[in-house]
């Protein structure tokens, strides 16, 4: 991946029905069956704007009246990867906006005395190294997680990385773009600030958890 010339960039999704659909889902009483929906529908909108930005060009096509010079994506190789367990949540509804996308898993967990993201399981698609990349994980926290899963891909080479979040906290995209400047993040939203014990503050509690249902 050839960015050594790019800064990375923040994109905070301000469109109305992101910003709504996110405070139902912070809510402490909204239950694990309209989270995971929530979180399906949110992801969808937020990847329709990461995705603004990716490169066209044209291929000639026949429709019923005539032929044309039709516009179609410069590179067709896209990867989705999901940040295990959580990144699941995000991953069915952006399949469903780009269904032809393979997938990609990166298992990680924070170790709870040092917040140090641990390794414990990868499998990524073969076309990585020539795809356009977005790596899925609801929340941007400390920024260790994510910076570890873009070293782990950019070993890869692909054609280009993004993040994207649901929420993230100032010192995670701070920790972030300290490690990778030349990664863009799209975040729904971006928080107060970190709690001593690493989670969003105000955030909406553990991603992972409440989509599962298992705290």
């Amino acid at each position: 991946m050839n960015n050594a010339q790019k800064i990375g960039k923040v994109v905070s999704i301000t469109h109305p029905l992101v910003q709504h659909k996110l405070t139902i889902m912070r809510e402490t009483s909204t239950n694990s069956q309209l989270f995971r929906t929530l979180v399906k529908e949110v992801g969808m909108l937020i990847m329709f704007e990461v995705t603004r930005e990716l490169a066209l060009t044209t291929r000639e096509i026949e429709t019923p009246i005539q032929a044309m010079k039709a516009p179609t994506l410069a590179n067709e190789n896209l990867v989705l990867v999901s940040i295990l367990r959580a990144g699941n949540g995000l991953l069915d509804g952006v399949l469903e906006l780009i269904p032809n996308a393979r997938v990609g898993f990166l298992g990680l967990y924070r170790d709870p005395k040092t917040l140090k993201p641990v390794e414990y399981y990868c499998k990524m698609p073969s076309n990585t190294p020539t795809a356009d990349v977005f790596i899925l994980d609801p929340m941007l926290a400390t920024g260790h997680s994510a910076a570890a899963a873009i070293t782990k891909l950019k070993e890869m080479k692909p054609k280009s990385i993004r993040m994207v979040n649901l929420l993230a906290a100032p010192e995670g995209i701070a920790a972030l773009h300290n490690a990778h400047p030349d990664v863009d993040i799209y975040v729904g939203a971006i928080d107060e600030k970190l709690n001593d014990h690493g989670y969003i503050v105000p955030g909406l509690g553990d991603a992972g958890d409440r989509l599962f249902g298992t705290k």
